[in-house]
């Protein structure tokens, strides 16, 4: 089931997808609700679906952020490629960078990314993988940690690259994750969340980024140096996961950070599954963003200059 947050005019609704058609599912109130209600409320939405009423065209809706994390929990370098094509860290791969997002920096499929030099010169997209959480739990071991899984949507973790990379006079590189990660607009998501049962095994998608149609990211989920299970694992030890809470996963090579020598980047090629164009340099206003999920779909933003 794909399930949905849109706005026909009268203000945000949940819904379900159901090929080019949205269901109203005019008893839930929130993205939240449905997925803390758990087998039952998914199957009352089954049933609604199968009613045939309250449809509508997905033309005739905007599609909004499924789902509004009070926060997100993120997994940096967790892709071995994106590791070799980028200035490191002394942890770089041997255990998640640790860094959150928070509702604020949530916006929807179509909405615009907003490119304000005030804050960053430098900006950046990394197509990754999320995790919504189901069930809630702390300490959850890695073996049972799939079966906490609500289900799986796209996040953009639009990163501030010279607010985020900083190296001295010695060549020592280190990241300030809260100002290079948090901001307005740094966390489009969507289109739509896909429940558990449709993807049996997270380890086996493939993710693409497309930028003005150029392919700048292609990757297998199953090149992740830790594992979505791994990852709610390790998040649970410090945080009690709650219904609708967020993991995002890391991103593969293709960055435009690949390109950028002063800021310790090597162009690599990502990880050679298919031929790559690199970065002509950073976001700018009028870049169309793509990324892409096997099984989930197409997140697409549009960058668009500060006001």
């Amino acid at each position: 089931m794909k399930i949905v947050r849109f706005d026909a005019g009268d203000g945000a609704r949940v819904g379900a997808l159901d090929g080019d058609q949205v269901v109203d599912l005019p008893r839930v109130h929130s993205t939240q609700e449905l997925i803390g209600g758990g087998a039952a409320a998914l199957e009352a939405a089954r049933q609604v679906i199968a009613s045939g009423s309250g449809r509508r065209p997905l033309s005739a809706v905007k599609l909004l952020a499924p789902v509004i994390p009070a926060t997100i929990l993120c997994s940096g370098s967790n892709y071995t490629d994106h590791n070799r094509e980028k200035a490191n860290t002394p942890i770089s791969g041997k255990e998640p960078e640790f860094f959150v997002k928070t509702a604020d920096c949530v916006i929807g499929p179509g909405d615009t990314i907003v490119h304000d030099e005030r804050l960053a010169k430098k900006l950046d997209c990394e197509t990754e993988l999320a995790i919504v959480i189901g069930k809630p739990g702390r300490f959850i071991p890695a073996e049972r940690a799939l079966e906490h899984v609500f289900g799986y949507t796209i996040v953009n973790d639009v990163t501030a690259r010279d607010r985020q990379v900083r190296r001295n006079s010695q060549g020592f590189t280190w990241y300030e994750l809260g100002r290079g990660k948090a901001f307005d607009c740094s966390a489009p998501l969507g289109p739509w969340i896909v429940t558990a049962d449709e993807i049996p095994d997270p380890q086996r998608l493939r993710l693409r980024t497309r930028i003005n149609g150029e392919l700048r990211q292609s990757a297998s989920t199953g090149n992740m140096i830790f594992s979505c299970a791994q990852l709610v694992h390790f998040f649970s030890v410090n945080f009690t996961l709650k219904p609708g809470t967020v993991i995002i996963t890391g991103t593969p090579g293709g960055t435009a950070w690949s390109v950028d020598p002063e800021l310790g980047g090597k162009w690599v090629g990502g990880d050679g599954s298919e031929a790559l164009v690199p970065a002509k340099g950073y976001l700018k206003p009028g870049d169309v963003i793509e990324s892409e999920l096997e099984r989930i779909g197409v997140l697409r933003n549009v960058v668009g200059a500060a006001a």
